[in-house]
């Protein structure tokens, strides 16, 4: 019998804005007006001064280990601005602040997250999405359950989760693929392809040409876009979310972006990266591009930059305010968010803030203290002894 393929794919990559600012008109075409373009710009500066802020906090010592998004603003903006406010859900790793402010979480939850503050993770009613997420990949099986409780009760809405290009070698991304292609869930897996995870680079961590081409494996569609590229990262997700949301099925995105800063403050890139790289990088920054953009168009200059930046700067002291100000949580909140009715067990140890017995029953303490009088003592052993009871 003749060879013959069975089966043959081919990746596109996409970009529309490229980093000197010039745009493809026919590719841009029903995509952002400039009036969004510029919305999302001031948007995305504001984002990038708290993100600047929060980075000071931890290396003042007012807030623990933080990792920075400086870089990566657009992935997060373009395709948060694609899905729907309210209706979808977004399911976050920690490098999509930008995305989470836009869909309605309170700016300063974020900095109370890494402040330790477990109210940071209270997620307000009405705002659909799940807290951030640290554990490498865990919370792409959480976005494919949503998408498919979602899809069940037919409910038209999508999921789209958020991870890094190293969240594609755990086998949690395996199974949540696998699972949504073969259920075909409204699911949108969101890849930030910043190159590094954490300090190994993506080819020592992958053999695969692109992470977008991980998808063919389970038939789902995929494709590469600039993920410094603001409106290619927006058509790519409101396609993929137009698909899900109309029955297609998953789709996965591969942004191709770069973190600017350290992975975390606790890290210190310049051990394992060339500046060279770096500094190649900063000129694709996507602040940057978009200011050109709007600078171009006579949308922008630096009077309004000014501004903008003394607006940021008074945003930016009003979230830490909020965060630093808020009041000490009570001992019995903890016990306040789990259950709906607290066991028995848990209601005294609630009202009592104790887990021993003794704490939970003070009434015994007497029980254990007791000292019987000599004549006593002698009586009760003389009768245990008569019984065997003692040496």
């Amino acid at each position: 019998m003749p060879i013959r393929s069975v089966y043959t794919a081919k990746i596109d990559h996409l970009q529309i804005l490229d980093e000197n600012g010039v745009l493809d008109e026919k590719l841009a075409k029903d995509t952002l007006r400039d009036e969004e373009v510029l919305e999302l710009y001031q948007f995305m500066c504001k984002c990038r001064a708290l993100d600047e802020t929060a980075f000071k906090l931890q290396r003042s010592g007012r807030m623990g280990t933080y990792p920075q998004n400086k870089g990566q603003e657009a992935a997060a903006i373009g395709s948060g601005y694609a899905a729907k406010r309210g209706v979808d859900w977004l399911v976050p790793c920690y490098r999509e602040n930008a995305a989470l402010w836009m869909h309605g979480l309170p700016m300063h939850y974020i900095l109370l997250h890494w402040m330790g503050d477990e109210r940071g993770n209270q997620i307000p009613d009405g705002v659909k999405m799940t807290p951030l997420c640290i554990p490498i990949g865990t919370q792409m099986l959480h976005a494919t359950g949503i998408s498919w409780a979602l899809k069940m009760q037919k409910i038209p809405a999508v999921a789209i989760t958020y991870f890094g290009d190293g969240a594609t070698s755990e086998g949690d991304f395996h199974e949540a693929m696998n699972f949504a292609s073969v259920f075909q869930t409204p699911t949108v897996f969101f890849c930030q392809n910043n190159h590094w995870a954490i300090s190994v680079p993506r080819e020592s961590q992958m053999a695969s040409e692109t992470v977008a081409q991980k998808a063919l494996a389970y038939g789902m569609p995929t494709i590469q876009v600039d993920g410094n590229d603001l409106f290619a990262v927006f058509k790519a997700s409101k396609d993929a979310i137009d698909r899900a949301r109309g029955g297609g099925g998953p789709s996965f995105i591969e942004a191709v972006t770069y973190r600017l800063a350290d992975h975390t403050t606790a890290d210190d890139a310049r051990r394992y990266r060339d500046i060279k790289e770096v500094e190649a990088w900063a000129g694709r920054d996507p602040v940057i591009r978009l200011k050109k953009y709007l600078t171009a168009k006579g949308l922008w200059n630096d009077q309004k930059q000014t501004e903008l930046d003394d607006a940021g700067k008074v945003m930016v002291t009003e979230v830490v305010r909020a965060a630093e100000g808020i009041a000490k949580p009570m001992k019995e909140d903890i016990f306040d968010y789990t259950y709906a009715t607290l066991p028995p067990e848990l209601e005294v140890q609630r009202r009592t803030l104790q887990t021993h017995s003794l704490g939970q029953r003070p009434e015994q303490v007497g029980l254990g203290t007791h000292t019987a009088s000599v004549p006593e003592a002698a009586e009760v052993r003389g009768d245990n002894a008569q019984h065997g009871a003692l040496m």
